[in-house]
């Protein structure tokens, strides 16, 4: 499928693939509006069950527009995937990534994490990640995170820690 957006350098031209996909679609990144606050909503219940952002938390990080980053993928018409960075002087902090689950898998999480990526520029930029999901630390590590620390119970209400991942 075409990619609008950032894409990785050996896709020239902007062509990605993924393994999800049964017919070609086009994969589409936005910056979030607050239009996009009830589907993004909707996919975070479906990622973050316990531990869901509310609308007045995605309402107060669009309003920050200064120091936030906030962007969605879109799959044909619907709402794939969101993610969000925060920016601080020479730091940058990831703040959230999710995408669907019927599209895991597919490159949509490295698209929204590169265009983080290219929002934070030159800055450090560090993360939090769930010591159980494997999956997005691999894809943290391929785009060259490591881990420099740990939060215990960071998660709440299931107390699960959190890693915590920079990359320079």
């Amino acid at each position: 499928p075409t990619v609008s957006g950032p894409w990785c350098k050996a896709c020239n031209p902007p062509r990605c693939h993924y393994s999800r996909s049964v017919a070609v679609r086009e994969v589409e990144l936005a910056r979030m509006r607050w239009w996009h606050v009830p589907p993004v909503l909707a996919l975070e219940h479906e990622l973050f069950p316990e531990e869901s952002w509310s609308a007045a938390a995605f309402w107060n990080e669009l309003a920050e527009s200064g120091t936030r980053h906030y962007v969605v993928a879109q799959l044909d018409d619907d709402l794939v995937g969101y993610a969000g960075l925060a920016v601080f002087g020479d730091e940058a902090h990831v703040l959230t990534i999710g995408v669907t689950g019927t599209v895991q898998r597919g490159g949509i999480g490295t698209l929204l994490l590169r265009d983080l990526l290219a929002a934070a520029g030159p800055r450090r930029v560090l993360l939090d990640v769930r010591v159980d999901n494997h999956v997005a630390q691999r894809l943290y590590e391929r785009h060259g995170f490591v881990t420099v620390g740990r939060r215990r119970r960071y998660y709440q209400p299931s107390g699960t820690d959190a890693l915590v991942m920079a990359r320079e």
